[in-house]
């Protein structure tokens, strides 16, 4: 029956609070008695009972005993109070995760005690802290290097951007990458390299232009069609795969052509899309951009990775996005070539780097 009340032993039995929890809370003003007994004992009926419930949740989830309050004497909505205390959950689990982050890289590595105040300060930065680290280390690399300045707007955007709810593999990537960029030596080397790479012949600078980089980018969108494409098992000889491939093939051509400065179509010996499948076939290069790159900065690919690789790596992680797989890289090339072999060669003269039309016009 509703009006039935139950003594404090049952309702303790029923609500899982102990009886002095539930003392305890009278005591407190939350929760009253429903009644008592000529004895002068403690009753509380169905909905006391429920209420009861109500707050060993609410005080599971942490709420306080004065918000409580107010709920229950309708001062506070539910889901006010959800969303306060949702705030503070937010809070405390950053910071879980932050101090789950430090202790993971303590256990994972030698650390002495000096270090374990530093790695918790890097990652409870905040996010002006951590540009001004980035924008640190960068303005000391770029300093007084000879490129096209929106290379080195490039270079910039080459940076972590930790979410507002990072994972513990995030932090802890954060926190290898602040000490990273701190590191002198690393920031000596990375300037040297840079400054020793372009400062090297004109045409060296000459690929930092936005004309080139364009072309660089252009490329690198297509080889990841490619990519996307063998992993999804799309037959070379398919009109698609064609299609990729002859805008790759124009494209390595279209990067020739900028760096020598004369545009396709008017420099003797050229390679054109349709030159360049020859070239391709007749070779059997794994990268047939290779030859090209190599041309323009001798060994920048291998010597940027060698150097440079653990940071954008680190960045890739921090920034959840996806990173170079040279095993499907690699398989992107092989899928490339046989869509290459797989045509005839009239197909490739005069094609462009751009998607084909999709309207046919």
């Amino acid at each position: 029956m509703d009006d039935e009340l139950y003594v404090i032993g049952d309702v303790a039995r029923r609500t899982g609070l102990s009886v002095s929890a539930i003392r305890y809370y009278a005591d407190a003003g939350v929760i009253a008695p429903s009644g008592r007994t000529a004895a002068g004992y403690r009753l509380y009926g169905i909905g006391a009972i429920a209420r009861l419930e109500l707050v060993r949740t609410l005080r599971e989830l942490g709420a306080g005993l004065d918000d409580i309050r107010r709920l229950l004497a309708g001062e506070m909505a539910l889901g006010d109070l959800a969303t306060a205390h949702l705030a503070l959950v937010d809070g405390q689990m950053r910071r879980l995760q932050a101090r789950r982050a430090v202790l993971r890289t303590i256990t994972g590595q030698h650390t002495t005690t000096e270090q374990v105040g530093l790695m918790h300060k890097l990652v409870s930065m905040s996010d002006d802290d951590r540009d001004q680290l980035i924008d640190g280390f960068w303005n000391e690399i770029s300093d007084g290097l000879d490129v096209h300045p929106s290379y080195v707007e490039q270079l910039r955007g080459w940076r972590p951007k930790l979410p507002e709810e990072p994972s513990a593999e995030q932090l802890e990537a954060w926190i290898e990458l602040a000490d990273l960029v701190r590191d002198g030596e690393f920031r000596r080397s990375v300037h040297r390299f840079f400054h020793d790479t372009f400062s090297r012949s004109a045409r060296a600078r000459h690929v930092t232009t936005p004309a080139v980089q364009r072309v660089i980018e252009t490329h690198a969108k297509i080889l990841q069609e490619a990519d996307e494409a063998q992993r999804f098992g799309l037959a070379p000889e398919s009109p698609q795969a064609q299609d990729i491939a002859a805008r790759l093939l124009a494209s390595i051509a279209e990067f020739e052509a900028e760096l020598s400065g004369v545009p396709v179509g008017e420099r003797a010996g050229e390679r054109d899309g349709a030159g360049m499948r020859e070239w391709v076939l007749a070779t059997g290069r794994a990268d047939p951009a290779g030859e090209a790159v190599e041309n323009a900065v001798s060994g920048f690919q291998d010597m940027f990775q060698g150097l440079f690789g653990r940071y954008m790596s680190l960045v890739s992680t921090i920034n959840g996005t996806p990173q170079v797989d040279p095993a499907s890289e690699e398989a992107a090339w092989e899928w490339f070539t046989a869509a290459v072999a797989a045509s005839p060669r009239g197909q490739w003269a005069g094609r462009t780097a751009a998607p084909a039309d999709p309207s046919g016009g």
